[in-house]
């Protein structure tokens, strides 16, 4: 049974917050109330419908069961009695999601990641092909993606990049990428035709709000430099690269990407805070699941999560057993949605069945 209480508490707020929208004129009030509505909006709908079941049920089974009821009649009842408690089941598994605690960082945009692995130029060549389906992908989905540092290959691709992505649920989608990415393929650098196997890491970690986490600035060491690169006057002359150090952990970042050092001292602070606000997030969750780990894995950097065979055009996450043969769709963004929903459905799962804490 669902908890009554708790559905009767989101249906009060959602009859409240409408009533309070349609008395407000303060724009930044109806924002946030229109922002409110929205997010209950949904469920409020849902549990309504689910609690109308028992009416349409008795409905249904006194159509089904009135004396001198013909054939055809009742089969159409009991087809749509069948259908009615299918529906009520499936409500009343999305009310239960609904109903669980909400991962704040989920509606945000994120910090990601990509570095080149084992594998020397073929391993760079590949976490260039990762961040561009990602890329593609942010696209299609109309985030915003800024690259904030990289270093390039040597015949392509990148040894590391670090970009923001920004839209409404990026880290939602993107949570269960990070981890140890494996290719297996012929690269463009091999004469021979022969297979190789190599890899690239993703970490995908959640933006930082001045809510989410504070750095005083006596935990900061801040240093310039002059930027790295193909050589040129800027190079030579200007010292807009910046490193900082987060003096407690020894975390160091590094951003070089723009000639204004203010603009990299801000890019190169975001990705700090994100990488500490994950570090913090990481502990919290050790502690509450007590060392257990949820089907899709613990985004543990180090664990390998994928594999996308080119020969084959397969691809297989080892984490729940996918194998999908749309490799092809998969690295173009195209269909990247068809790895990341069935991720997102077994964690869920794992949620309501109390396997996550």
């Amino acid at each position: 049974m669902l908890p009554q209480d708790k559905l009767d508490a989101i249906l009060a707020r959602h009859d409240e917050v409408a009533a309070h929208l349609s008395e407000a004129g303060d724009a930044a009030l109806i924002v946030r109330l229109s922002k409110e509505l929205s997010e209950i909006e949904d469920v409020a709908a849902k549990i309504r419908e689910y609690r109308a079941f028992e009416v349409s049920e008795r409905d249904l089974l006194a159509m089904r069961d009135e004396p001198g009821a013909d054939v055809d009649l009742r089969a159409m009842a009991d087809e749509e009695l069948k259908l009615l408690r299918a529906r009520h089941e499936a409500l009343e598994k999305d009310i239960r999601l609904a109903l669980l605690p909400k991962d704040a960082a989920d509606a945000g945009g994120v910090i990601l990641e990509v570095r080149a692995g084992t594998g020397g130029d073929e391993a760079s060549l590949f976490a260039g092909d990762l961040f561009r389906m990602y890329q593609r992908y942010a696209d299609l989905k109309g985030w915003k993606v800024e690259v904030l540092s990289l270093s390039e290959g040597t015949v392509g691709g990148y040894k590391e990049i670090i970009a923001q992505i920004i839209g409404e649920g990026v880290y939602a989608r993107l949570k269960f990428e990070s981890g140890v990415h494996r290719v297996q393929r012929v690269p463009v650098t091999e004469a021979g035709g022969r297979i190789h196997t190599s890899a690239a890491t993703v970490a995908v970690l959640p933006e930082a709000r001045e809510a989410d986490i504070q750095v005083p600035d006596s935990d900061l060491r801040i240093d310039t430099m002059r930027s790295g690169g193909a050589g040129g006057q800027h190079v030579n002359k200007t010292e807009s690269a910046v490193r900082i150090t987060h003096i407690p952990t020894g975390v160091v970042v590094v951003v070089q990407d723009e000639r204004s050092q203010h603009k990299n001292k801000a890019k190169a602070l975001a990705v700090l805070k994100a990488r500490l606000y994950d570090m913090e997030r990481q502990r919290l969750a050790s502690e509450r699941a007590a060392d257990r780990r949820t089907q899709v894995g613990s985004g543990d950097r180090s664990e390998r999560i994928r594999t996308y065979n080119f020969p084959q055009g397969r691809l297989t996450d080892h984490r729940i057993g996918l194998t999908l043969y749309k490799l092809t769709d998969i690295v173009e963004g195209s269909a990247l949605d068809d790895v990341i929903e069935p991720l997102i459905a077994d964690h869920q799962a794992a949620l309501l069945a109390g396997e996550v804490a």
